[in-house]
Parts: structure tokens; sequence; C-alpha cells
């Protein structure tokens, strides 16, 4: 369980309760947990609430619309004779409008739709008459007297797309975690022992994970999990094949590729970040071997899933964290042990600028006090 996101929340309500209602659409990276604040709101709105993950179900309008309604508690009522286009695809999208635009629970009250990851509603594009099919959905949301929360993984494109949107639509940006947020989810995770200990934790595990909560939360069970060893360790443990952070960040990796264009040109940029940051177009396009007009459009199409960061003209990862895994990972073979210890402490040394790189190794576990009691250390890493 991570932290709540109290002031998060406070801005959706306020956006759901105002009259006419906006629209808030939570946009944040993998693992920002936008998931787990729909799923929150989803307890606190009650039973007037029915959540949607839109991308698992998001294959064909037909599919979709019948996959909604089954899984749904509430009904809309049936569209006027000769309203519905004939061709099926098309027909099916004006009855998925019409139900979200008009549906009512059992008791006949509203009903707050919770729509994860809606942005997938653009699969239905690529089918005959919806072309304009996102419009056709915004339209359709702010016509109905239903509220809407919507959530999206994609900031730039998201931010692209919406960009002629009624005003009606509010984007609430999931920011990464504070320390003070790490120190309450270490809390709720029941790692430290004292409040001392869990606040020089949170301070390593946030500068290590970006305070990003998946990140942030894979680490510090690794590091709980790992008793006298420390965060450093602890990462570069998460990072061999098949470790959960690493499996997240290969989850995270994968699929902002496959939603580009340029799949193994994208590979290769990546691969020539995750050694030497930040670059030039120019330097990228030369250690590629492409063009530099080519390697113009390869990086817009980075930025577009959020992969890149540009300042000043130079490049760099979004992801502190996937830049790390791809390190390791971008290779012919597997990361060793010895791999794995070296780039996590490296990567150490990076986030904390004024550490000397021996205080990253891994110290031997913690000697026990004569009374048998284990004395954890977290203060291998200095933190002034």
């Amino acid at each position: 369980m991570l932290a709540e996101r109290a002031a998060i929340e406070r801005r959706i309500f306020a956006a759901l309760e105002a009259t006419p209602p906006r629209i808030p659409i939570l946009v944040g990276g993998c693992g920002s947990g936008r998931t787990s604040l729909l799923r929150r709101l989803h307890e606190l709105l009650g039973p007037e609430t029915e959540y949607i993950d839109v991308e698992r179900i998001a294959t064909t309008p037909e599919a979709f619309l019948s996959s909604v309604t089954h899984a749904t508690r509430c009904q809309a009522p049936e569209m006027p004779p000769g309203t519905a286009d004939t061709r099926a695809a098309q027909a099916a999208f004006d009855r998925l409008r019409h139900f979200l635009e008009h549906a009512r629970t059992p008791s006949g009250s509203r009903v707050t739709f919770l729509l994860d990851d809606a942005l997938e509603i653009r699969t239905f594009e690529s089918f005959p008459g919806l072309r304009g099919v996102l419009r056709e959905f915004w339209q359709t949301l702010c016509k109905s007297s239903n509220r809407f929360v919507l959530t999206t993984r994609f900031v730039s494109r998201t931010l692209r797309l919406f960009r002629d949107a009624p005003d009606r639509f509010e984007f609430v940006h999931l920011p990464p975690l504070t320390p003070r947020e790490v120190t309450t989810t270490l809390v709720r995770l029941e790692i430290g022992d004292t409040d001392d200990e869990r606040i020089e934790l949170a301070r390593i595990l946030h500068a290590l994970t970006d305070g990003r909560p998946l990140y942030l939360r894979l680490l510090a069970e690794a590091t709980a999990t790992m008793g006298a060893g420390d965060p450093v360790s602890a990462l570069a443990a998460q990072m061999a094949p098949g470790a959960p952070l690493s499996m997240a960040c290969r989850f995270s990796y994968e699929l902002r590729l496959h939603r580009a264009r340029g799949y193994g040109a994208l590979k290769a940029i990546l691969q020539v970040l995750a050694r030497d940051e930040p670059l030039t177009l120019t330097e990228i396009a030369h250690r590629v071997g492409r063009t530099p007009g080519s390697t113009k459009d390869y990086l817009s199409w980075l930025e577009d899933v959020d992969l890149l960061n540009v300042q000043q003209k130079r490049y760099s990862f979004a992801d502190p964290v996937l830049r790390l895994w791809v390190r390791l990972h971008g290779r012919a073979t597997p990361p060793g042990d010895e791999d794995l210890a070296r780039e996590a402490q490296e990567y150490a040394v990076h986030r904390f600028p004024y550490m000397e790189p021996t205080m990253a190794i891994a110290e031997p576990p913690a000697a026990t006090t004569d009374g048998g009691v284990r004395e954890r250390s977290w203060n291998m890493i200095e933190i002034d």
C-alpha cells in the first residue's frame, strides 16, 4: 500500500463536484500510481462508481461494448430507432457513446465512470467510419450528466491530442512521491524500526527511485527482505533478470516502444543514451549511423511516448532507473553479479554526487549486540 495522495484526491473531488462537473485526466507514467488512485477513488465514491480498464478491453468496438455493458451494474435506455449506423463497428461505438452518456445506476442515480488508460479508445480509429473517434468521445463525456475520471500513461501524447479539447477536461499530473510521502510509505509497509531510521532510509530510496511509486515499493520491500543489506545492494539484486523491479522496467520499456514508431532504431538510440547522456541530435546521429533528419524523427517518437527529455537541445532518459536497466540488459548476454554490483554502485554515486564510490559497496552483515539484537545500519551512504 502506497501513501495516500490526499492533495490529488481533493483536487479530483473538487473537479467532480463542480457545476458542471469537470473531467479530470490523471497523467502519469508507468508505475506512477494511476490505477492505485482510481481503485481508491472507487472505494471512496461508493456503489455509484464503475471502474473500467480500457486498455485491457479495447479490441474491437463490438467487443468493447459487450465487455463494458456486461461488467457494469448500470443500464442505459435503448437508442431511438434508426439512429445507429448500419456498419457494425460504427454502430457499436455509437451505442457505447449512448451508454456512457445516459447510463444510470439501478436506483436511477448518475454514474461516475473511472476509465483507466482511456487514451486506448484511439484503437478504434482503424475501423471504418471512426477516424474521429477521440473527438466524438470528448463530446460524449462533455454532454453527459454522468461524471468521469480518466487516466493515461502518455504525458506528451495526451497533451498534444487534447490540445483542442473542451475546457471541461482538467489535467492532473501525478508527481513523484516526496521524501515525506516515502517515509509514510515505509510506515505502511512496516519497514524500519524507528522514525529516524525510516527518515534516513526514505531519503536514500527517494533518490535511488526518483520518487516513482512502483519502483519505490519494490526497492523498499527488497531492502527489507535483505535484512542487513543496504538499498544499493537491494537495487543491484532487483536489476537481475526476472527480479520484480527489472520486470517492471522491462514492461515500461517494451510497452512504450511498441506504442511508438521505428522500434529497432529507437532501441539503438536508447542504448546509446544509456551509455552516455545527455547528447545532441548530431552526436546521436553519428553514433547510430543515421542522418540527422531521420534521427530527429526517431527522437520525436521517443519524446512522444515519454522515454526522453530534451533540455537545451540535449537528449537524456526521462526515467533514470529505466536507463540503468537498459545499460544492464541492452546487451547480448544477461548481466552477471559483478555487472549488477558495479552498475548499481555507479548509479548510486551519480544520484549522490557527494558520495565516495566505496560508500556504495555493500557491507557485510551487521554485527549483533551483546543481547543478540541485530544492529541495522542505513548510513553506508552518507546523507548530509
